[in-house]
């Protein structure tokens, strides 16, 4: 049994709030249901390919392991992840260590 650590919010979004600003124009519209919004999940999807985990073992608080799937599956299969490199910002003025 895998045990899972406890996550600090502050660690919970990969992406600083200008980044996913520049990458929301990216992401497709959705239409009826509600959805688990698209940072947390993309956030989760970089949590689990950074520590090379199964999507099971990523922190419930980036969403359910099955939507971590169909958006991974879904963007890649529709180009997103290819329109989110274009978006993506070239230049950066602070450089993280």
């Amino acid at each position: 049994m895998v045990r899972k650590r406890a996550v600090n919010r502050s660690d919970l979004f990969w992406l600083t709030d200008l980044r996913m600003a520049r990458l929301e124009p990216c992401f497709p519209k959705f239409h009826g249901k509600p959805r688990v919004d698209d940072r947390r999940v993309l956030g989760g999807i970089i949590f689990i390919n950074r520590n090379g985990l199964r999507r099971r073992d990523a922190p419930r608080e980036y969403g359910p392991h099955k939507t971590l799937y169909n958006r991974l599956k879904g963007w890649s299969d529709n180009g997103i992840f290819a329109r989110m490199m274009v978006c993506w910002p070239l230049n950066t003025t602070k450089r993280r260590p």
